[in-house]
């Protein structure tokens, strides 16, 4: 997991989350059930930017989900520290670079691997991932040798972490990905648009939504 600047760029979203919190396995999560009838050995889980389920933003994206049909799951993976929301207001001195140096991946995948643990011993069999903020380039051929998942890529044209050329990477790499691949691209976009971005920009706006859908529609078809 890496960090650019517009990590820390954004809009708070407004509306009531729907969802509740829970502990599972000792790990505080957020979850998102559907209202109707759901397949109980499915599960999305959502692993939030470095603002963590606390963000408004990524509980109602995660209520979203639900409201299509997945049971969804925001762990909080950044035990108790996410990046606070003020981080996003113009003046903030919050250091991105210092709360990074305490997060990296020997701290967030045991909790991780914590709640798959105890949704596997409820019956839980199949996982869909969604990941924002989350990955580099360099994971890329990693994926491509250990996953067995289909993999789906929402870019954007201003993506310091993920840029251009990356992208262009990413479909040499998976041109021939058995379990299948599919990349979105969102124009008038930057890093974070589909969690943070500003919904009256009408550039920002289709991006947004149209991850929204295009993640939705992967995960009918590959969940």
């Amino acid at each position: 997991m890496s960090f650019c600047e517009n990590c820390v760029k954004g809009v708070t979203h407004d509306g009531e989350p729907k969802g509740k919190w829970e502990v599972i396995n000792g790990v505080n999560s957020y979850v998102a059930t559907p209202t109707k009838d759901y397949p109980k050995d499915k599960v999305l889980l959502y692993l939030a930017d470095i603002f963590g389920p606390q963000l408004i933003n990524n509980r109602l994206l995660a209520d979203d989900f639900a409201n299509n049909g997945f049971k969804t799951i925001v762990p909080d993976i950044f035990n108790g520290d996410p990046a606070p929301a003020d981080a996003l207001t113009d003046g903030s001195t919050w250091d991105l670079y210092q709360w990074f140096g305490g997060h990296g991946q020997d701290k967030t995948r045991p909790t991780v691997d914590k709640v798959l643990e105890a949704l596997k011993s409820e019956g839980v069999t199949s996982f869909g991932v969604l990941g924002y903020c989350f990955g580099d380039p360099a994971d890329l051929e990693k994926y491509k040798s250990d996953a067995k998942a289909p993999l789906l890529i929402s870019s954007c044209p201003v993506d310091s972490q993920f840029p251009l050329e990356a992208s262009e990477q990413a479909d040499k790499i998976f041109a021939d990905f058995g379990p299948g691949y599919k990349r979105e691209h969102f124009e008038g976009c930057t890093h974070g648009f589909a969690v943070r971005g500003d919904m009256k920009d009408p550039n920002v706006k289709a991006g947004k939504e149209g991850a929204f859908k295009a993640t939705v529609e992967w995960m009918i078809k590959h969940l």
